[in-house]
């Protein structure tokens, strides 16, 4: 049994860990896409037997981060979780340009979901393997919003980190969660054809199939109709208030990676306590 007081640290140990994993992950959400676009026009200049792009390399790593407006390059002080900004009264060092609030609330949002992993979870196994999950949502939901985009490169390895941890029935037995990857994707490519016969138009992106049987292979094909049914709610409402408040053209494509990495997270949760009370109002 783990004591109030231990519990307590844990949070407050894996709530600093998040702080300093959503400053990486600001990194990631801005620069993986840049990194994608840079392959893509590499691949198409070599297609077209043309030079590659010249353009300077870019990593997760390098170059150092720096200011988009001034190039000033991001010091060590100025890089601290939270405090750096503010600190900096969300301005930049070097020419006073403004920082996209977006940079605290990813920290903010990554701290404060990790503390709650531990405490929910406590010093076990689920606790390392939810983290992981979280953060890749946190991630996946941020790049979506900015360029409708869910890559490969952090939805597949996600997928098979799902099933690598139930292969110790970390979160199911196995078997859902190979059911689960396999329904996930099903089940959304199969929404995304009967739309596009029935429209001509195609409703969402391959990726999001790939984040569903991301979260199949999480929590198993049990929990998949909950996490439909939460990610479709939302994202009707969502949908409904932008057209209606914001005019929003209705021919303007909302991205449902975020709903999906939402949902995903409420499921990995309160998944179970959810579904009974769903099946409860049912019966």
């Amino acid at each position: 049994m783990i004591l109030p007081e231990s519990l307590a640290g844990l949070a407050l140990l894996a709530g600093l860990l998040g702080l300093c994993i959503g400053s990486f992950l600001n990194v990631v959400i801005h620069r993986l896409p840049r990194m994608m676009e840079q392959e893509w026009l590499a691949q198409c200049a070599e297609l077209k037997g043309e030079p590659h792009p010249v353009s300077e390399p870019l990593t997760l790593a390098r170059p150092r981060s720096r200011c988009p407006a001034c190039a000033h390059q991001i010091t060590a002080l100025e890089n601290i979780p939270l405090l750096s900004y503010l600190f900096l009264k969300g301005k930049c060092a070097g020419c006073g340009a403004p920082i996209s609030l977006r940079y605290p609330i990813i920290e903010a949002l990554s701290g404060l979901l990790s503390a709650y992993t531990a405490w929910h979870f406590g010093a076990t196994a689920q606790t390392a393997g939810a983290l992981l999950l979280v953060w890749s949502l946190i991630a996946l939901a941020a790049i979506d919003l900015d360029t409708q985009l869910l890559p490969d490169s952090i939805t597949l390895p996600l997928l098979w980190l799902g099933l690598a941890f139930n292969l110790a029935t970390t979160y199911r037995d196995l078997p859902s969660a190979v059911i689960g990857a396999m329904a996930g994707y099903l089940a959304l490519w199969s929404v995304f054809w009967l739309f596009k016969l029935a429209t001509g138009k195609e409703g969402m992106g391959y990726g999001d199939f790939k984040l569903l049987a991301a979260l199949g292979a999480w929590l198993g094909w049990q929990m998949l109709p909950t996490i439909i049914l939460l990610s479709s709610i939302v994202g009707a409402l969502v949908g409904i208030t932008l057209i209606v408040f914001a005019r929003h053209g209705r021919n303007i494509p909302i991205p449902f990676g975020p709903y999906l990495a939402a949902a995903g997270a409420i499921a990995l949760f309160w998944g179970p306590q959810l579904s009974e009370r769903y099946l409860g109002l049912i019966y």
